[in-house]
Formats: structure tokens, C-alpha cells, sequence
């Protein structure tokens, strides 16, 4: 049976959490964040986490920046959903952000912070090798060689439904078996970008998506709902114990009872 077989009979409960708005949906989730890897870390000491870009989740890595609770910085590690292949240091990288959101401000041994090889890094020239690369750093830090368990896996999510790179209709969302991929003509700017797969994702405990705006409550409705994940990649999103669906108000507007 393939790893997506596998996981779509594995999976968790759906919760949606409602918010006035983009900032109380940040601070909800920064809050559920912070609690989440203390728990971890209490349950196995250590503590994975993968984060993600976007306005919202970035505001969200600034709020637990603020208010880190009991986090043992020096038993997280940190990985990441997706990347664009662009030169080291490029302000569009999620990483960039991420570090100066939160990963800079704390005190995390930089080894615990696996990011994706920007363009030239490790040499990697293409997308496909970065991939190649950040699936053997995955394979490192796994009991089974294959990805970690992680404890939380955050998302955003596009207007169409992608989540990290995985866009409607594309080969990286009907990825079954690697865990990362490289693509050359992501839908969305910049064309070269390096994702976690659905795969990947579903080895999550604790699997949150991270949405807000009227312009996305249609996708929002349909994900929920149970949407083929190849017309809308965010259905796919299923975490082992559970998914969590952070959203304001507008987002949540087509959701039934709304």
C-alpha cells in the first residue's frame, strides 16, 4: 500500500476555529503553537515543526516570538513546507522570513533549522536537486528513514486551494510516493520552487492550515468539505491525530452555518 493509501485511512478529526479577523487568527494560532510544542517536548522531549510563509504565517512566527511560553529552544527542530529556489538570503525565501520573524530571536542551534538548499547551496543548480537534498535531510531525522513524524505542520493557502507548492492539477499534488519535490513551472511566481508533498504532510500529528480573506472562503468551504485534493490540494491536508483549520470570519463566510 502506498504512504498516501496508508495515510488517508490514518487521519484525525477536522476542527474549524473561526476568528474576527487576520490578527486574532495569528494570535490564536501562535498561542496553539507555543502550547503544542511544550507538549511535545513534555510527551518526547523533542519537538518537530514545519512552518510556512505568507502573511499570515509569518505574523503568526512574530507573535510567538513575543510570547515563546515554555519552549526548549534547544529540542525543537525546524523544517519547512516549501521554498522558491532563489539565491541565498533572497527576501522572498521563507526562510529569510522566518528568521527574521522568529528563528533569529531565540536561542535554537542553527543545525536544528533544516531549510531547503537555496539556488548554488550544497550544489544544487535546480529545483529537482534541492529536492533530492532536503529528502535525505528529512530521511536523516527519521526513525524509518523516510520523514519525520512532525508534531505540527503549518499551511496558509492559496485562492485555488494549493498549500505549499502543490497546485490544482499539477504532478506535485498527485505525488504518491516521494516525500519532496522540485518544480520548474509552479503556476504561481517564482516558477522554481522545492515542496513537501501530501505525503509528507499526512505525517504530521497536528496538521494546520492558516486562512483568511473572502477571496479564499470558497476554497476554504470545499476543502472542508472533502474536495478531491487534486482539484483543491488543501483537502489533502490531513493530519494523523488531527487537522486544525485556523480562519477569520470571512474566510469561514461559505462554511455551513456561517
Amino acid at each position: 500500500m502506498s504512504d498516501r493509501a496508508q495515510s488517508d485511512r490514518a487521519h484525525g478529526p477536522t476542527e474549524v476555529l473561526s476568528f474576527p479577523d487576520a490578527d486574532a487568527v495569528s494570535r490564536a494560532a501562535a498561542k496553539a503553537f507555543v502550547d503544542a510544542v511544550v507538549e511535545a517536548q513534555a510527551e518526547r522531549v523533542q519537538a518537530s515543526v514545519v512552518l510556512t510563509g505568507g502573511g499570515t504565517g509569518i505574523a503568526m512566527l512574530e507573535h510567538v516570538r513575543a510570547d515563546q511560553g515554555g519552549i526548549d529552544w534547544s529540542a525543537v527542530n525546524v523544517f519547512f513546507g516549501d521554498e522558491r529556489f532563489l539565491a541565498p538570503g533572497d527576501p522572498d525565501r521563507n526562510e529569510v522570513q522566518a528568521r527574521a520573524a522568529l528563528l533569529d530571536h531565540v536561542p535554537i542551534d542553527s543545525a536544528r533549522i533544516h531549510t531547503m538548499p537555496a539556488l548554488g547551496e550544497d550544489g544544487c543548480m535546480t529545483p529537482a536537486a534541492s529536492a533530492e537534498r532536503y529528502a535525505e535531510i528529512l530521511a536523516a531525522h527519521s526513525p524509518d528513514g523516510t520523514v519525520p513524524v512532525f508534531d505540527v505542520h503549518l499551511l496558509g493557502m492559496g485562492g485555488e486551494g494549493h498549500i505549499n507548492s502543490l497546485f490544482p492539477h499539477t504532478a506535485a499534488v498527485r505525488e504518491s510516493e516521494r516525500f519532496v519535490v522540485g518544480l520548474d513551472d509552479s503556476p504561481k511566481p517564482p516558477p522554481a520552487r522545492v515542496t513537501l508533498t501530501l505525503p509528507a504532510v499526512r505525517r504530521a500529528r497536528q496538521v494546520w492550515l492558516l486562512v483568511t480573506g473572502e477571496a479564499k472562503a470558497a476554497a476554504v468551504a470545499a476543502a472542508v468539505a472533502g474536495a478531491d485534493p487534486e482539484e483543491g490540494p488543501a483537502a489533502g491536508a490531513r493530519g494523523l491525530e488531527q487537522t486544525v483549520w485556523f480562519v477569520d470570519e470571512a474566510a469561514a463566510a461559505q462554511l455551513p452555518g456561517a
